[in-house]
C-alpha cells in the first residue's frame, strides 16, 4: 500500500501570503520624471501664481514631492517661491 499523502494546505497558504505581502519590495520600479525639470517646463517664480497654486493644497499647505513627483532641488525652489508669494499676499 502506498503511504497516504498529507495535504500541505497550511504551508501553501503561508507561501502564498508571503508572495502577496504588502511589505515586499516591488519588482518593477518606474522612474517618475519631474514635471518642472523637463524640457519646456515653466520657470519657478514667486510671481507665477498659476503654477504655484498647483502645488498648494486646498488648506494652503505645500504638497510634498512624493505626491507631486517634483525633484528635490525643484521642491526647495518651489517652497521658497510659495513662501515669498505668501509674504507678499499674492496667494
Amino acid at each position: 500500500m502506498p503511504p497516504k499523502k498529507r495535504s500541505g494546505n497550511k504551508k501553501n497558504k503561508q507561501s502564498n501570503f508571503a508572495k502577496l505581502s504588502i511589505f515586499q519590495p516591488n519588482k518593477y520600479k518606474f522612474k517618475k520624471s519631474c514635471p518642472l525639470s523637463i524640457k519646456g517646463a515653466p520657470l519657478i517664480d514667486y510671481k507665477n501664481i498659476r503654477l504655484l497654486k498647483k502645488y498648494i493644497s486646498e488648506n494652503g499647505k505645500i504638497l510634498p514631492s512624493r505626491i507631486t513627483n517634483v525633484s528635490q532641488k525643484k521642491q526647495r525652489e518651489l517652497s521658497l517661491s510659495i513662501k515669498r508669494a505668501r509674504n507678499l499676499a499674492l496667494i
